[in-house]
Parts: C-alpha cells; structure tokens; sequence
C-alpha cells in the first residue's frame, strides 16, 4: 500500500491564519517585509516554526513592516489594517519598524 503525504510537510494543509494575514500583508503596495521588532519579539508560533512581524492575539493582532522609501505610512497603514481585516476579528495594530533606503533592493536589517 502506497504511504500518503506526510503530515508533517504541510502538502495539503490548510494555511495557518497568520500565513495568510503574512500574505495579505506583504501584497500591499509600499509594504517590503515583515519586521520582528526590535528584540524579535514580535512573532507568532507555529509547530517547527515561527512567523516573524505578526503577533496573533484574540482578539486582533499586531503586524510589524518594513515600508518602502517614500510610501506614505498612514496610507499604507490603513491598507495593511484593511487587507488583513478579512481574516482577523478584533484591533489590528500596525507598526512601522523601518523604512528601506531609498535605491536600497536588498532587505532591512532583521532584528535578531
């Protein structure tokens, strides 16, 4: 008898919430990455892992960016609130961690 899919490898399985408020996050204009806070302290966890830039709560979470230069941060702030209120019941709490300099491709800074 063939083994099915190991449950473990996530084939097949249903995406975690916080994986698609990431996702919803990250689709928005301006919006270049997450950001785990200063300390790494804002994350959510997972079985095997860990979602940086997002802390799940109930209800609401807290979402932690890293914006593009010259993106207007209440502008983008509000669509990020938006985009993610979809699939999160509660206040959503955005903060702009860093701003990637301008003519900068590569990543901000993570914090550790």
């Amino acid at each position: 008898m063939p083994a099915g899919p190991d449950p473990q490898d996530g084939v097949g399985a249903e995406p975690e919430v916080v994986d698609v408020v990431a996702a919803a996050v990250l689709a928005v204009p301006g919006v270049h990455d997450l950001h785990a806070g200063v300390s790494g302290e804002v994350a959510t966890y997972l079985p095997g892992r860990r979602v940086n830039g997002i802390r799940m709560r109930e209800p609401g979470c807290s979402i932690h960016v890293v914006l593009h230069w010259g993106t207007p941060v209440l502008g983008t702030t509000d669509a990020v609130r938006e985009a993610v209120r979809p699939y999160v019941a509660g206040p959503v709490d955005v903060t702009v961690e860093d701003i990637l300099p301008p003519g900068s491709t590569g990543s901000a800074p993570a914090a550790l």
